[in-house]
């Protein structure tokens, strides 16, 4: 007499589920009262089971990393989901999420929607300089017709106009952009 397929799956560390799968597959065969003769089923078991295709207990599973838990709860907690106690069905949500993050940012640069930070960074500066550069320059430019239209001093108007550009532009270089 052998055991009910619930038992042998027990003794086999296997679910119900993958017993009746082998069962109705062909890689094992019951007996003709529907019990299952642990030995006999255990070598075709074994024969028949392509163990590639097997899930891994938890036992041959790799470990998994701190860093990488750290990881995924930071993905879950970004997201607004639980965080705490990580579950394999967790993990694979903060994967998913992590996938369509990473697309949507690919497909922002293929469609040129999305700019490279130190890009950026780099032609703001550039920008600024030049706009510097326009103003340090205005007075030398400006001075001498504004002096004979207002009857005064040419190099005393100059002096002026650089020094009042010179403080308009030092308040200006105090201000600290944030780029996000």
């Amino acid at each position: 007499m052998g055991v009910s397929l619930r038992a042998y799956a027990k003794h086999r560390g296997v679910s119900d589920t993958a017993v009746r799968k082998a069962i109705k597959s062909g890689r094992t065969q019951t007996e003709a009262d529907g019990t299952i003769d642990d030995d006999k089923v255990g070598r075709q078991w074994a024969r028949n089971t392509d163990t590639a295709q097997q899930r891994k207990t938890p036992s041959t599973a790799k470990p998994v990393s701190k860093a990488a838990l750290e990881a995924v709860d930071a993905t879950l907690k970004e997201q607004g989901g639980p965080a705490s106690g990580t579950t394999y069905m967790q993990a694979h949500t903060a994967n998913e999420v992590l996938k369509a993050q990473t697309n949507r940012v690919k497909l922002q640069q293929l469609k040129q929607t999305l700019v490279d930070h130190a890009q950026a960074i780099a032609q703001v500066f550039k920008l600024a300089r030049y706009e510097r550069d326009a103003w340090l320059n205005w007075p030398a430019r400006v001075s001498a017709q504004m002096a004979a239209e207002l009857e005064v001093y040419p190099h005393t108007l100059h002096v002026s106009l650089e020094a009042a550009v010179r403080e308009h532009l030092q308040a200006l270089g105090e201000l600290q952009p944030q780029v996000d």
